[in-house]
C-alpha cells in the first residue's frame, strides 16, 4: 500500500513515498476507508517541517476523505459504500474539550491520512456531505471546521451581523462562504488586490488591503457605517491582533486562530474592554461541529474553493506551493 512518511524532520525533501503494509480488515466498532484525497493545511506543513509533532516516520495529512470498504462488529454509523470525511480531533466528541493534547490528532499524534487506506475507530469520521468529491469532502475537517466552530458554535452567528476575515487561505474563505449563507455582511482582507477581487466574487461586501490601509481596523468600522465587526476570524496571530480589536463592534467577539504573524506581541486591551470585547481561542472543532456542519453544507449550495490539487507523490511541492502563500482557498492532494 502507498503512503508518504516522514522520514527526517527539517525539509521537506525528507517527505518520501513508501509501500507501508496494508492495514487489513476492521475489528470490532471501526471502519476501513478507502482514502482518495487529503487537504493542507498550515498545522500539516509544521509537522512535516519538523516545527510540530510527528514522531518516527510519520504518515502525515490531518484531514482525509474516501469511502467505507468494510466495517466492524457493532459499528452503527456508517456501511460500506458511504462517503466519509476524517476528524480532526476524534476523543474530542461534542462540547468543550478534555485536554489540549494533540496525541490523536492524526498525522500528528497517530499517522495521519497521506495513504490508500486506513483502519480506525468509527468516531474518526463522519459522513461526507452528499454529492461533494472526495477533495472537496477533504477541505472540512481542519479550516472548514475551524471557520465553523468560530462563526457557529463559538460566535452564534445571526443574520445581519458583521463578519471580517483576514487573508484569503482555506479558513477564511470558509469564514466568506459560512458567512454570506448566514446573511451576514462581510469584510475581508488581503494585501493582493487581485485576491481581493476573487473575495468580492466570491460574497465578500467589502474589501480592504492592508498594506494601503494600515490601520485597517479604523476602516472596518467606517464601511459598516460605526457599526464594527461581530465577528473576527483572526487568522494571523498576535501581529494583526491589535487592529482586528480596533475593528469590533461592540460586544464583538474575535475567533483566534492562526499563528503566521507570531504568537507574541504587545496589544492595548483598552479598547477591547470599551467594546466589551471577548477573544476566545479556536483549535478546530469537535466531532460533534463536524457533523453539524455536514448538515449544513447538505442544505446550502456552499462548495469549497479548491485553488490546486497534486498528485500524492507530489505532496512535497503542494507544501511548497502552500508556502508561497499564493493560493486562495485550499490545496489537495488526490490519487
Amino acid at each position: 500500500m502507498k503512503a508518504i512518511q516522514i522520514k527526517a524532520k527539517g525539509g521537506l525533501e525528507h517527505l518520501q513515498l513508501v509501500d507501508v503494509p496494508d492495514p487489513g480488515q476492521p475489528g470490532p466498532g471501526a471502519i476501513r476507508v478507502a482514502l482518495h484525497a487529503a487537504s493542507l493545511n498550515f498545522h500539516d506543513y509544521g509537522v512535516a517541517m519538523g516545527m510540530m509533532g510527528g514522531g518516527p516516520d510519520r504518515i502525515p495529512m490531518a484531514d482525509g476523505a474516501g469511502v467505507v470498504e468494510a466495517v466492524g462488529h457493532g459499528v452503527t454509523q456508517f456501511r460500506p459504500g458511504d462517503h466519509v470525511v476524517s476528524v480532526f480531533s476524534p476523543d474530542w466528541l461534542a462540547g468543550m474539550p478534555e485536554s489540549t493534547n494533540f496525541g490523536r490528532v492524526p498525522g500528528d499524534g497517530v499517522d495521519g491520512y497521506a495513504r490508500e487506506a486506513v483502519v480506525v475507530p468509527e468516531a474518526f469520521f463522519t459522513r461526507a456531505p452528499a454529492g461533494w468529491s472526495h477533495a472537496e469532502a477533504s477541505c472540512i475537517p481542519t479550516a472548514g471546521l475551524t471557520a465553523w466552530r468560530s462563526l457557529v458554535t463559538d460566535g452564534q452567528m445571526k443574520s445581519g451581523d458583521v463578519a471580517l476575515v483576514l487573508g484569503t487561505g482555506g479558513v477564511s474563505v470558509w469564514g466568506i462562504q459560512l458567512a454570506k449563507a448566514a446573511g451576514c455582511t462581510v469584510v475581508a482582507t488581503s494585501s493582493s488586490d487581485a485576491k481581493l477581487e476573487r473575495a468580492r466574487a466570491l460574497g465578500a461586501d467589502h474589501v480592504i488591503n492592508y498594506k494601503a490601509e494600515p490601520e485597517w481596523g479604523r476602516k472596518v468600522v467606517e464601511l459598516t457605517g460605526g457599526h464594527g465587526a461581530d465577528h473576527v476570524v483572526e487568522s494571523a496571530g498576535t501581529g494583526t491582533l491589535t487592529q482586528s480589536i480596533a475593528a469590533l463592534a461592540m460586544g464583538g467577539r474575535i475567533g483566534l486562530i492562526g499563528v503566521l504573524s507570531g504568537i507574541e506581541a504587545p496589544v492595548n486591551m483598552h479598547p477591547l474592554m470599551f467594546r466589551k470585547g471577548v477573544i476566545r481561542g479556536v483549535t478546530v472543532g469537535s466531532r460533534a461541529d463536524q457533523i453539524a456542519m455536514v448538515r449544513a453544507m447538505d442544505a446550502t449550495d456552499i462548495r469549497p474553493v479548491i485553488d490546486r490539487s497534486f498528485p500524492l507523490e507530489g505532496l512535497a511541492d503542494a507544501f511548497r506551493y502552500e508556502a508561497s502563500r499564493e493560493h486562495f482557498g485550499k490545496i489537495v492532494v488526490e490519487w
